[in-house]
């Protein structure tokens, strides 16, 4: 497909896009925008998009994954806004720099349950907790999956059990 027929047949979506973004948004602007956003990267992308396919539905993933991870990304940061006469609008993390004294005295309590686990349900625990997923708990400990899910589920009864007052 040449692109003067790659760009018409995009520009016939039109119509399509806009309904699909105003049910996924909830909001004409916000819908626009997508809509726009997903041009963007239809026109981007030109070249990964296969002949034989569907067009409509390569922009309809297309415009559901952007708006997936606008989503993601407005949902990270929480708008706070000042009641001063000149309204500033302040980004901030819903996690604060700063920790209250309560909370890294509690830090410092769960942290020393954490470390009294046994060492074969402490370290697939903690590895799941800074982020590896099972399949890569897995390979460097040279175990089944089910394994470290079961002992990372075990991990969290035993937490649970021990810092019931939280």
């Amino acid at each position: 497909m040449g692109t003067l027929e790659f760009n018409k047949q995009l520009t016939n979506l039109q119509d399509n896009l806009k309904y699909f973004a105003t049910t996924l948004t909830q909001n004409e602007e916000d819908a626009k925008d997508l809509v726009q956003e997903t041009y963007l990267k239809a026109l981007t992308y030109r070249d990964k998009f296969e002949t034989d396919t569907n067009l409509k539905a390569w922009t309809y993933t297309i415009m559901k994954n952007t708006f997936i991870n606008n989503y993601r990304r407005n949902s990270k940061v929480s708008m706070i806004v000042d009641s001063t006469a000149d309204l500033y609008y302040l980004n901030t993390n819903k996690m604060s720099a700063e920790a209250s004294p309560e909370s890294s005295l509690t830090h410092k309590e769960v942290s020393q349950v954490v470390n009294n686990l046994e060492d074969e349900h402490r370290v697939p625990f903690k590895m799941h907790h800074e982020g590896f997923k099972y399949k890569e708990i897995a390979a460097h400990l040279d175990l089944s999956i089910g394994t470290v899910k079961s002992r990372i589920f075990f991990s969290r009864k035993k937490l649970i059990k021990a810092l019931g007052d939280y």
